[in-house]
């Protein structure tokens, strides 16, 4: 059997929409110390080019998607090219990851490859489980990436401060808030496939509300942290770049309130591009001041 690797095979790795899932990262080498170069830049490819376009390839193979999913409004349907691309991916992002950068990020980018698999394969569906698959999410993208960039990065080991714990806090509870929101127009396609996540449980308005509460208290625990390290004035910075964000999420909610029908792909995007631009410039911004 002759597998073909084409466009359509390429365009569903999604690979710019590792650009939403790039804040952690740049969170992780703004507050990083004793940083590696060669180490930042091998790491931010490993992630970014192979084990979340990696991530997002297994998913489509496995859903099979025919509606809008996160970065493409019409998925074209998977080959058996696809499966084989990304296991490919995934060995080489831990092989690059192991000679070129340690065995703790290597083990790192393995175990965040298993939990993705777990979340979509077939034999375990982890996402068709509200509460279950909404806090693997929430850890594996929020406070375990955090901590695998830093370990990736940086030459000396974490160490688990009352500080760095606020900041794993605050990384997972920005996950909580922005996952069930990505979810929001997909309800009926889910529930379709038999997957019955934590925003279709919560309803659109609830939805909503829950994004609101989570960003709430991340917002909090950026403040503990931010303070805890004495750098008060970065938590202000956090703010300023928090204002877009907030303005556009509250100005979609009055609008779904009017109608359902504005909980859509185009609306969701438009969210998601909004957050991604707004918190990938403020830890740029961070990083020049620390670095």
């Amino acid at each position: 059997m002759s597998i073909r690797l084409d466009s359509n095979t390429l365009k569903l790795l999604r690979i710019p929409f590792s650009f939403f899932l790039m804040p952690v990262y740049i969170l992780a080498l703004s507050q990083a110390r004793d940083i590696n170069l060669f180490n930042i830049i091998t790491g931010f490819l490993i992630i970014h080019l192979l084990v979340y376009p990696a991530s997002n390839g297994y998913n489509s193979y496995i859903d099979k998607d025919e509606s809008p999913i996160g970065g493409l409004e019409k998925p074209p349907l998977p080959t058996k090219a696809l499966f084989y691309l990304t296991l490919l991916m995934d060995v080489l992002a831990v092989g690059l990851a192991f000679l070129f950068i340690n065995k703790q990020f290597s083990f790192c980018i393995l175990a965040y490859i298993l939990a993705s698999r777990a979340y979509s394969s077939k034999q375990i569906r982890l996402k068709k489980y509200p509460i279950i698959g909404f806090m693997i999410v929430v850890f594996f993208q929020g406070a375990f990436t955090f901590f695998m960039c830093t370990v990736g990065i940086s030459n000396t080991s974490f160490s688990f401060t009352s500080a760095n714990l606020f900041i794993l806090l605050a990384c997972s509870l920005q996950i909580a808030g922005a996952y069930p929101l990505t979810q929001i127009y997909q309800h009926k396609e889910d529930v379709a496939a038999g997957v019955f996540t934590l925003s279709y449980k919560l309803g659109l308005k609830g939805t909503f509300l829950f994004t609101a509460c989570m960003f709430a208290i991340c917002n909090v625990f950026y403040y503990l942290y931010f303070s805890g390290i004495n750098q008060t004035n970065h938590f202000y910075i956090l703010q300023i770049f928090f204002i877009p964000i907030i303005v556009f999420f509250i100005f979609w909610f009055i609008k779904v309130i009017k109608s359902k029908s504005e909980a859509n792909f185009k609306n969701t995007m438009k969210m998601n591009k909004v957050a991604a631009l707004c918190m990938n410039s403020c830890f740029t911004l961070l990083t020049i001041l620390n670095h």
